[in-house]
């Protein structure tokens, strides 16, 4: 039987910068909840990854998932220091101690830790999947947030997950 976990990346406080936000913030603390439901209403894992440096300080305000999001103790809690959730992080081990074979993301920033990991899970034999609209990233000098967020979207498309 397959098994399959919810993988929300650093939907943190500190990821949020005053004039300059993450895109659709709201929309996508929306359906990720609606996503956590789906999962706690089938008894599936929801894992939480938090970046950790030294903007991220572990236990600070900026570490911390934005409160408007259902996690709840019950939940997996992976710190990371890399854009790789699974580089030396227990990642691997946690889905492997669950036998989880199949795993949807929802995330941000679009094109680093939610790209790395995707990637990377994706040559560990993982089957992926998202829902279209729920990575988020920043403006940045070279492109906006909406056309990075399109741009990857259409690379990962039946490549490296299958959106539903």
């Amino acid at each position: 039987m397959t098994n399959r976990a919810l993988i929300v990346i650093d939907l943190q406080n500190g990821l949020e910068q005053t004039g300059n936000g993450l895109f659709q913030l709201n929309d996508v603390l929306t359906g990720v909840n609606q996503r956590i439901y789906a999962y706690r209403k089938q008894q599936l894992p929801i894992i939480f990854i938090q970046h950790e440096d030294e903007e991220l300080i572990p236990q600070s305000h900026n570490w911390q998932l934005f409160e408007q999001l259902d996690a709840r103790p019950e939940d997996y809690y992976i710190g990371k220091t890399h854009a790789n959730s699974f580089f030396k992080t227990v990642l691997k081990q946690q889905l492997d101690e669950l036998a989880v074979t199949e795993l949807e993301f929802c995330s941000a920033q679009t094109e680093y830790c939610v790209d790395t990991t995707i990637r990377m899970a994706h040559g560990l034999g993982y089957t992926n999947f998202m829902k279209k609209g729920l990575s988020t990233t920043l403006n940045n000098e070279l492109l906006g947030a909406k056309t990075i967020i399109q741009h990857h979207e259409q690379l990962w498309n039946k490549r490296f997950l299958t959106f539903i």
